[in-house]
């Protein structure tokens, strides 16, 4: 039986165990250095997971993220990001872990074999195909992830792998199949290390570049941000200050006329316009603030 990459022994690291602590870190560290190649290589794939789960977002889709151990938490990790930082609702970015919540905290990597309890889970939510599925497994071959993936083909969702081997099992059966090399671990086959990381490094990059292209962002401010506590009221008004150049006290007030939709404030400082006006140029563009601003100047200008 030929073994995967991620399981083989990391002849580089055969010593760490006679190491003090900083030759452990400098050597942990230069290992580190693949995992960037790893997904530079990776990144036209990446893209291409981006454009797809746009493409069905837009016509009312959702992702489910899909994982167990180390990357059914990453998955979980990136998932709970997404409702403070870009007002998205968790029924529409999803992770799901094996052996449920509880395997957050708890290792209950056994339960990566569970491939019926992942079909079943991801047909309660009458699975379609504006839907995107994202499953994450180092060796590609976890059984929990391949039975989602497949659940999700037959069910007319896209699937997405991100994978850190070759030519895996869950590329074979994926829309769009990611591959991040990232070779032996030094501590062999624990795939919290390199792999984990290159996980997270690509899964931000696709859930970040989603929000993007939907217009979460302007410029390179967080526009749509869960405004639910006073820091975050008060970020938001430096980021309408930042961006406008009012002052603070002109701030404070387009926040409150807008009920704090940072989106409006901008849009009404820079254009001038009322928060009704705001509000339907920034519909009318599907939430793209930048776009909701260039179409006013130039039915101004006409």
């Amino acid at each position: 039986m030929v073994r995967k990459p991620t399981e083989e022994r990391n002849e580089r690291t055969s010593l760490i165990d006679e190491m003090d602590s900083l030759q452990i870190v400098e050597m942990m560290h230069k290992e580190d250095e693949v995992i960037t190649a790893a997904v530079n290589e990776a990144l036209p794939q990446i893209a291409k997971a981006v454009d797809a789960v746009v493409k069905r977002w837009i016509e009312g889709g959702r992702v489910y993220v899909i994982g167990a151990g180390t990357s059914g938490r990453v998955g979980m990790l990136d998932a709970v990001e997404l409702g403070p930082t870009f007002s998205v609702e968790t029924s529409r970015w999803t992770a799901i872990v094996s052996g449920g919540n509880e395997a957050m905290w708890q290792p209950l990597e056994e339960t990566e074999d569970d491939a019926d309890v992942i079909r079943d889970e991801l047909e309660s939510y009458q699975l379609n195909a504006f839907d995107c599925v994202i499953g994450l497994t180092a060796s590609g071959s976890t059984p929990f992830v391949i039975s989602g993936l497949s659940y999700a083909k037959e069910a007319g969702a896209c699937a997405i792998s991100i994978s850190n081997n070759q030519n895996t099992d869950v590329s074979e059966i994926s829309d769009v199949a990611i591959e991040l090399i990232t070779g032996p671990e030094v501590i062999r086959g624990s795939t919290r290390l390199k792999a984990g990381t290159a996980q997270k490094m690509a899964l931000n990059m696709i859930s970040t570049a989603v929000m993007i292209r939907l217009g979460k962002v302007y410029q390179n401010e967080m526009v749509d941000m869960k405004l639910i506590n006073l820091k975050l009221k008060k970020r938001a008004e430096n980021i309408l200050i930042d961006l406008t150049g009012i002052e603070a006290e002109a701030a404070e007030s387009a926040m409150h006329q807008t009920h704090y939709n940072l989106k409006e404030a901008i849009f009404m400082t820079v254009t001038g316009s009322s928060q009704e006006q705001a509000a339907v140029y920034i519909d009318q563009a599907e939430g793209k603030l930048k776009l909701a601003i260039q179409r006013f100047f130039l039915k101004d200008n006409r």
